[in-house]
């Protein structure tokens, strides 16, 4: 007997399109002598839809050979199991998966704590600075009706204005500088400053995403990923270096530009790439990760030095992801390390 399998693609972030394209990809290569795949499309605007016709399915955002759901609840009930593929806020940051644990069906991935705090920058850092895992020196704010707030390591607040956050930042980190919204995935919203004038724009569109925001000291190395795959026993990957088009891996870089490339396993000394593997385990460990997670690093040029620098609990699943790519290279096929991460789901 098939287990039914919903896959649920699309969501109410701005990586609603990636999301589509990793869905493809797992359709492809889902065994479907195993699985009878229920197919759910979340539009950006938060409804849900599922695939009249179930054989030759092909996803698309027209929602052709599609009906609403009207009862979502219990549409998942009825299904073995869950595999969302959604990037981003609603989907990656804990808010589904509770939605998934009212249903008390099992799901691919990490559960409500893992993924709130995964998807979000400046805690992670918090718990990674816990788990004494370096990484780069970094400033917190928040912003509130138009009204910026320095929050400092002891979590006390006060008012700052745009010109003083540029002082601190040139004084407490130099530049280049990274700013990121705290919630926010594919790098959506990130910006690379290398001056006062550049930070001040680079906050003011950063804050379009998330009202918190994260200004990173930038460092000058390689930009290397690690992909881990468990529950309880946890194994990591080989290691992945990106080599962006662009200055940094942005959303463009990373979807659009064709120059960007990837180089598997990545061009490191073996001393390096198992502290980096040891590390990401740790990591995915120390937020309570379960499932799966690619975890980004930072390897310094002429010192070694390793940061971390965000774990990602729903990495993307598309033709060019390092997740999928990253287990091949150990040799675990996407259709197989599909079945694991299903098993995995049910097992827990």
């Amino acid at each position: 007997m098939k287990t039914k399998l919903g896959l649920i693609f699309g969501g109410m972030s701005t990586e609603n399109e990636v999301s589509v394209m990793s869905a493809n990809s797992i359709l492809q290569n889902l065994n479907k002598d195993k699985y009878e795949i229920y197919p759910i499309y979340i539009t950006k605007e938060g409804d849900w839809y599922k695939y009249k016709k179930l054989d030759n399915i092909e996803i698309d955002q027209n929602l052709s050979n599609t009906e609403k759901i009207e009862n979502i609840i219990r549409y998942l009930q009825d299904l073995d199991v869950i595999f969302p593929v959604l990037h981003g806020a609603f989907g990656e940051d804990g808010t589904i998966q509770g939605l998934f644990e009212m249903t008390k069906k099992p799901y691919v991935g990490c559960g409500v704590l893992a993924s709130s705090v995964g998807m979000d920058k400046v805690y992670t850092k918090i718990i990674f600075n816990r788990a004494n895992i370096n990484q780069a020196r970094y400033i917190y704010l928040k912003n509130y009706k138009y009204k910026y707030i320095y929050v400092d390591e002891e979590f006390n607040e006060k008012d700052i204005t745009l010109d003083e956050i540029a002082d601190m930042v040139e004084n407490k980190l130099g530049f280049p500088v990274f700013t990121k919204p705290s919630n926010s995935g594919s790098s959506v919203g990130i910006n690379k400053a290398k001056n006062k004038e550049d930070l001040k724009e680079h906050i003011k569109y950063a804050s379009q995403f998330d009202s918190k925001i994260l200004i990173e000291e930038g460092i000058n190395g390689q930009e290397v990923e690690c992909a881990v795959l468990g529950n309880e026993k946890v194994v990591a990957s080989c290691v992945g270096e990106i080599k962006p088009a662009e200055e940094f891996y942005s959303y463009d870089a990373k979807y659009e530009d064709e120059n960007s490339k990837t180089l598997i396993p990545a061009n490191l000394d073996e001393k390096v790439s198992e502290e980096i593997r040891k590390l990401a385990v740790k990591a995915f460990k120390a937020i309570d990760g379960k499932g799966l997670s690619r975890v980004d690093f930072f390897v310094e040029k002429d010192t070694n030095k390793i940061y971390i620098n965000e774990i990602n609990t729903l990495p993307g699943f598309t033709k060019i992801s390092m997740y999928p790519k990253l287990f091949e290279q150990v040799g675990i096929k996407y259709s197989d390390l599909l079945d694991k991460l299903i098993e995995l789901a049910i097992s827990l």
